[in-house]
Order: structure tokens, then C-alpha cells, then sequence
């Protein structure tokens, strides 16, 4: 199957075309014929699948026809709404690039920068809004935006919004736009409150499921390596020193991102970091200096864990394990996409069993555990818990010597995550084992 098949405009075949595009992916073949046909749309997929070209394309190709040449100011006539910044910068270079020959005017609408350069390009019109859900309440308490004459609205990582507690602020939007409209809904999974959102505010949505719900790139390989905590750091510069591909490493707080980072780069590393408490300008900064290479190793919190779109990035490290295990799984979503191969590196210790333990049964596979030498731990992981039996250990060499071993290598201690409903998780986890110390087409 090609693009040409799909009832595309010649003026989106021709940038699809520029950027070497020629067949869909999964879910653009099952997606955007739906949404031409003009149907509600629940799309269930993982990221890296391509899913925003899935809904972003047929989107133009609706409002193309349509478009209006007058002059006049234009009311935003399609809604884009997703859960982070990095996210929405992403879809609205989607929209420039699928829609560079159909003449759409569009803007991003989120917070961490000034109104005023917002509140400008509402003004002068626009037909493609892309907002962030807190920041497009803020203008429509201040009356700076007209949503009433939304034709489409798609909710982009809608499961993700529910997580960053952005249900009030979803159900607030939709009160505000005209009934008579189409609504896309795209996301990793479909919990009950998903569920509910759309009996509530869709009209007799088509339902697709690409695949399965936390499954995984079968192009990801996965690895575990023991460590004591206070070893980690000195593991984690082993790792990166043996492999100068591209790395994002990921951490549990944001002040344990910005340590590690500094660590790496007194280490002889160009590293950057990026988390919630970041400028918009530090984090635009930080990631396109990973993406052009001038920065070899991104150290975040989860907040880049869904959104952030790295093509071809060959390793992530879980320097810390996530709180929640269906986390892992957007985390080592950035890499081995599109089909390409990735490694999924997590660096393990004793407090963090509980957690690996959660990771294994969501997985429902066993992840290779490989001793680094030099660097083995004090005593095996114990992974004879719920989710799999204990695991041998691969005896590869000596312990490092205690000078090696630095105490203010361990791990920050707290909670310390980008979002209230994040620390919720760790609640309700109560632990979780013991105490914790972005595909195109």
C-alpha cells in the first residue's frame, strides 16, 4: 500500500514525497481512512508507530478544501490537544510539514513562555490550534481564543493527559466546542476513565488497536545490569565511555537529572539535562542539541518519556527504574523505532528488585541480567517474586576497588517527580519493593 491510495490531496502526497514517505504505517493505513470518511475515532497505538502523521494528515486533507481565502481573520477550525510542551512543538512541525503546500496557518499553545506572542497569532488568525490543555484554559479565561468553530478536535496521548490529572481541564475544553464536530482520540491504552471521556463527548467512534496494549518493539533488545546504588554512577560512565552512540538516560527525580548531568559532563561528557522545572527555552535548547549531536547523552525525568520525537536513537539507560512499570515502557519506546534495532539498558540495584520484578510480569518475558565487569554487586538479585524465578548471575570479574565506589554516586532520595499524579503512583505503590534511594511515517 502506498499514500497514493489513501485519498490524499497531490499537495500532500508532494511533501510526503520530499521527506522520502512513500507507505503508510500500520496505523495510518487503518486510521486515515476513517477519519476522510468523517468518523469519530478511537486509535489505540504505541508511540513510534507513526500515529501522529495518522492523524495529522487526514486532518489537512479535511481542512483543505474548505480553506478560507478572503483575508479575514480565521477562527481556529481544528483543535489539537496534547499532554506536554515537547509533544506539542512536535505536531505543530508535523503540521508545517505535511501542510507546507495547502496554505494552513498554525500555532502552539502552551505554557513555560509568555502569552503575548500567543495571544498575536490567535489574533491574527489561525486555522490549527495545538495546545497544551492548562495553557488553553488560561486563554480561554481570558477570552483570547474562540473555539466555536471547531470542526475536528483529536486528543493526542489522551492516557497520558488522565495520568498528569488534566481530566478537569479535558472535560472543560470539550464543554466549550460546538457539538457538531469529529473527535480523535488517540491513545497508548484504553483505561475506564478513557472509556468514559468518550461515551461522554464522542458520536459512535470507530475503534482500532494496532497493538496490543504495553507491548514493546520486538526490535528492542533488553538488558539488566546488577549494581550496588553507590556503584551506578560508575557504571553508567563505563557504559557510555564503551559506547559513544547517542543515549538518553533517564532518572527518577529532577534533581538527580540535573546531578547526573553535571556528573557526566566533569566526566569529559556533553550531556544535557531536561525535566518539568526547566525553561521551555532550556528544554527546546537541550533537545535540539541532542538531536543535532552537538549533546551525546540527555539525562530526563519522565516528562520526555512520551512525545519526544528522536529518530534513530540507538540506546536509552534506566539509570533509576520507573515507579510504575507501565512507565518502562514508554521510556524504552524511544528507541527501536520505525524497525530500526535499539537497547534498552537498565541499571539495577538491590532496592529496585520489587520494581524489575513489576517490569518482568507487565512484559511477560524475561530480561537478560549480565553482570559488567568489574562492577558486580554485593550480593545476586533476588527476582523470586511475584513475576519470575531467582535469576543466575554472570560472574564476569572482579568487584571495583573501593576507591571506585563513590557513596555520593547513590541515589537522591524522595519523590521528587514532574507531576502531582506521578506522586500519586508512588503512593499508591507504596514502594513499589523498597525505598527508592517521538515514528514518523
Amino acid at each position: 500500500m502506498s499514500f497514493d491510495t489513501l485519498g490524499l490531496s497531490p499537495a500532500l502526497l508532494r511533501a510526503l514525497a520530499e521527506q522520502d514517505y512513500t507507505a503508510p504505517t500500520p496505523i495510518q493505513a487503518a486510521s486515515i481512512p476513517l477519519v476522510l470518511a468523517s468518523h469519530d475515532l478511537m486509535a489505540g497505538a504505541q508511540t513510534g508507530t507513526g500515529k501522529t502523521a495518522a492523524f495529522t494528515l487526514p486532518l489537512l486533507e479535511r481542512l483543505y478544501p474548505n480553506g478560507r481565502r478572503d483575508g479575514t481573520p480565521r477562527k481556529p477550525r481544528a483543535l489539537i490537544l496534547t499532554p506536554t510542551r515537547e509533544l506539542a512543538a512536535q505536531v505543530q512541525d508535523s503540521v508545517r510539514t505535511y501542510g507546507k503546500y495547502i496554505g494552513m496557518k498554525s500555532a502552539t499553545i502552551f505554557g513555560g513562555v509568555g502569552m503575548g506572542p500567543q495571544i498575536d497569532a490567535l489574533r491574527r488568525g489561525l486555522d490549527i490550534v495545538v495546545a497544551t490543555p492548562g495553557r488553553l484554559i488560561d486563554h480561554m479565561q481570558q477570552r483570547t481564543v474562540d473555539l466555536s468553530a471547531i470542526e475536528i478536535l483529536v486528543l493526542d496521548e489522551a492516557d497520558r493527559m488522565l495520568d498528569m490529572g488534566f481530566l478537569p481541564a479535558m472535560k472543560r475544553v470539550l464543554s466549550a466546542l460546538p457539538k457538531a464536530r469529529q473527535t480523535l482520540l488517540f491513545s497508548a491504552t484504553f483505561a475506564p476513565e478513557i472509556k468514559a471521556l468518550a461515551t461522554q463527548f464522542m458520536r459512535e467512534p470507530q475503534e482500532i488497536q494496532i497493538a496490543k496494549p504495553n507491548s514493546v518493539a520486538n526490535t528492542v533488545t533488553h538488558r539488566v545490569h546488577p549494581v550496588d546504588a553507590e556503584a551506578k554512577r560508575d557504571l553508567l560512565l563505563h557504559l557510555l565511555r564503551n559506547d559513544a552512540r547517542q543515549t538518553l538516560v533517564f532518572c527518577r527525580t529532577k534533581h538527580g537529572s540535573d546531578k547526573l548531568a553535571r556528573q557526566l559532563e566533569i566526566a569529559g561528557l556533553r550531556a544535557a539535562a531536561i525535566h518539568g522545572n526547566k525553561s521551555q527555552n532550556q528544554r527546546t535548547r537541550a533537545l535540539a542539541d541532542f538531536k543535532s549531536g552537538r549533546v551525546g547523552v540527555l539525562v530526563a525525568t519522565d516528562i520526555a518519556a512520551r512525545g519526544l520525537d528522536i529518530d534513530q536513537l540507538p540506546m536509552v539507560i534506566n539509570y533509576d527504574l520507573p515507579m510504575v512499570a507501565e512507565d518502562y515502557v514508554h521510556r524504552i519506546g524511544r528507541t527501536g523505532r520505525a524497525g530500526a534495532e535499539g537497547l534498552a539498558v537498565s541499571l539495577v540495584s538491590h532496592a529496585e528488585e520489587g520494581l524489575l520484578r513489576d517490569i518482568r510480569k507487565l512484559l511477560k518475558q524475561d530480561i537478560a541480567i549480565e553482570d559488567v565487569e568489574g562492577f558486580a554487586p554485593s550480593r545476586p538479585l533476588r527476582l523470586d517474586g511475584p513475576g519470575g524465578g531467582a535469576r543466575p548471575r554472570q560472574q564476569q570479574g572482579p568487584r571495583p576497588p573501593q576507591h571506585a565506589r563513590r557513596p555520593h554516586a547513590q541515589q537522591p532520595r524522595g519523590n521528587g517527580g514532574d507531576h502531582a499524579a506521578g506522586n500519586k503512583k508512588r503512593r499508591r505503590r507504596g514502594g513499589g519493593g523498597g525505598k527508592p534511594v517521538a515514528a514518523k511515517p
